[in-house]
C-alpha cells in the first residue's frame, strides 16, 4: 500500500462521521478538481496536492470534538513522511479555509491548486446542495429576507452565528469565483457562479422575497 492509499484509508474513517456537506464524496470531488487543475500546471508536487486534499477537513473546527482535534497530526505521523513534506502539506491545508474572509494567502503552487479545487466544490450545483445539507444539520432557516449579510467578520464571528443558508451565499459563496487563483480554477468557477446567480434569481421569484 502506497502513501496515498494509506492516507485515503485512514481519512475515510474520519469523514464517515461528518455530514453530507463534508463527507468523503466531497474529498473525491475536490481531488478530481485538483487533478484537472494540475493538468494545466507544470512542476507542482502531485503527491503533496493529493495528500493535502485528503487531509484538509479531518480537523475542521466545525466538526472537531476532543477526539477529532488531532486527527490531522495523528494521520500524518502514521504516514511517516519527511519533515519537509509534512511542513508543506500543513502549509497547504492552512491556506484552504475561507474563515470569513480572514484567509491565509497561499505560498506555493500546491496551495493555490488545493484552495481553488476546494472552493470549486463550494459553488455551483454541488455548492448549493452542500449549503443546504449543512444548514439542515444545524437547524438553519432556508432563507431569511430580514438578515443583512455580514462583511469584515472575524473568523469566530463567521463560524458561530447561525444565519440562514441563503445568507451564506452572500457572505461567502458568491465571493469565491473572484478569488480563484489558477487559470483553470477561474475558468471552471465562471459557469458555477452563474448557476448560483440563476438559482437565487429563481428563488426570489418563487418566494417573492428580496433575498
Amino acid at each position: 500500500m502506497n502513501t496515498l492509499e494509506q492516507c485515503e484509508q485512514l481519512v475515510k474513517e474520519v469523514y464517515k462521521h461528518f455530514d453530507a456537506s463534508h463527507d468523503f464524496q466531497h474529498i473525491e470531488r475536490v481531488r478530481k478538481n485538483a487533478l484537472e487543475i494540475l493538468e494545466t500546471i507544470d512542476n507542482a508536487d502531485q503527491e503533496v496536492v493529493e495528500l493535502a486534499v485528503l487531509l484538509h477537513d479531518v480537523s475542521d473546527p466545525k466538526y472537531a470534538k476532543d477526539q477529532l482535534k488531532s486527527e490531522e497530526t495523528r494521520i500524518i505521523q502514521l504516514l511517516k513522511l519527511p519533515d519537509e513534506k509534512v511542513a508543506h502539506i500543513k502549509e497547504v491545508i492552512k491556506s484552504v479555509s475561507f474563515n470569513g474572509g480572514n484567509e491565509q494567502q497561499p505560498k506555493t503552487i500546491e496551495a493555490e491548486v488545493v484552495r481553488d479545487a476546494d472552493r470549486l466544490d463550494a459553488i455551483g450545483a454541488v455548492g448549493i446542495a452542500r449549503t443546504f445539507a449543512y444548514g439542515g444539520t444545524r437547524g438553519r432557516k432556508l432563507y431569511d429576507a430580514s438578515e443583512t449579510p455580514r462583511a469584515n467578520m472575524s473568523a469566530e464571528e463567521y463560524r458561530t452565528k447561525d444565519t440562514a443558508s441563503v445568507t451564506h451565499f452572500y457572505e461567502k459563496l458568491l465571493l469565491l469565483s473572484a478569488g480563484m487563483i489558477t487559470e483553470k480554477g477561474k475558468e471552471l468557477a465562471t459557469e458555477r457562479h452563474s448557476f448560483m446567480e440563476l438559482f437565487l434569481q429563481n428563488l426570489r421569484k418563487e418566494t417573492g422575497e428580496m433575498l
